[in-house]
């Protein structure tokens, strides 16, 4: 995570420049996620219409087609070109405290570029914030399409929360998703007992702690600069239905018999990851069914004859 913020503040740092002339982008650091959630982004911002900038940008090199003849250079990813142009944008969206503001944070200094940083857009109400900051900096409305996405998502809430209400989730991984994880859990009606990072720094407790308290969840333990092994002993003590977090939590789900969804970039240890956002409503969309399907798929794995219906 240090390392991916050092390269972007880098990025911008050697090669964004302001010209004067004003090129009426936005540009968006998305943080350390899939190529799929970068794709997700700019799906929305052309719904929009608004003209854009992402940095970086892995969609078109980490999900890059295989086509007929070879190509030593993928023709996606974020041009030199753009990073030197995004010196000259309207304004600045970082996408997450840890991975994306400090670029934002040397592009304001370097280019005099406004910025805001936001909560890494997963769920409704980080997706709200994102969209509405977008429709607020170009003085636009909202398309139907995306408010029909919404609805969607709040419909699929709506449909399968008698399955999540009051589950206890455990949730490791990167600082910057686990928080929007946690804010997406606790909307879903869930309640984040475990919320770990391996990252330092008190901004994450304080993030973590203050959309627990705002849900009046009360009793769940929140730590940076945590481990896998940690979570996995206080799991042993008190245990949880619901446990989300990157390839290696699988062998905690496996021990242990809890369903298990994993998030974050990379998934080392299945396919297909690439194509299939987090971000945005339709990413919620995503997670909810992943989320169901596991606690579903254990349901019917050990709930008694009687009991196993082919409808839930």
């Amino acid at each position: 995570m240090t390392g991916f913020s050092a390269m972007t503040k880098a990025f911008v740092s050697y090669l964004s420049e302001h010209s004067g002339t004003a090129n009426g982008k936005v540009n968006i650091i998305p943080g350390f996620v899939s190529p799929a959630d970068m794709r997700e982004l700019k799906r929305l911002l052309k719904i929009m219409n608004v003209p854009f900038i992402i940095l970086p940008d892995t969609s078109g090199v980490f999900d890059a087609p295989t086509l007929s003849g070879y190509e030593m250079y993928p023709a996606g990813g974020t041009k030199i070109d753009d990073i030197i142009d995004a010196g000259n944008s309207k304004y600045t969206i970082a996408l997450g405290n840890y991975a994306s503001e400090s670029a934002a944070i040397e592009l304001e200094k370097k280019c005099d570029i406004k910025f805001r940083t936001l909560m890494a857009p997963i769920g409704v109400e980080a997706t709200d914030r994102f969209i509405t900051m977008i429709s607020r900096i170009f003085d636009i409305e909202i398309p139907y399409e995306i408010t029909e996405e919404r609805g969607q998502l709040v419909d699929l809430m709506i449909d399968s929360h008698q399955y999540f209400y009051g589950k206890r989730v455990a949730i490791a991984g990167d600082p910057d998703l686990v928080i929007a994880f946690t804010q997406f859990i606790v909307e879903l009606g869930m309640i984040p007992k475990y919320v770990i990072t391996g990252t330092p720094g008190e901004l994450f407790e304080k993030m973590v702690k203050e959309i627990l308290e705002k849900a009046n969840i009360q009793g769940s333990f929140v730590k940076a600069s945590s481990d896998l092994f940690e979570l996995h002993q206080r799991i042993k003590n008190d245990g949880v239905d619901l446990l989300l977090s990157g390839s290696y939590g699988k062998y905690i789900s496996r021990a242990e018999n809890i369903p298990f969804v994993r998030f974050g970039f990379p998934i080392l240890d299945r396919y297909g990851h690439q194509y299939i956002p987090d971000y945005g409503y339709r990413g919620a969309i995503n997670l909810i069914i992943k989320i169901s399907n596991a606690l579903l798929d254990k349901m019917d794995r050990e709930c008694p004859e009687e009991d196993f219906e082919a409808i839930r």
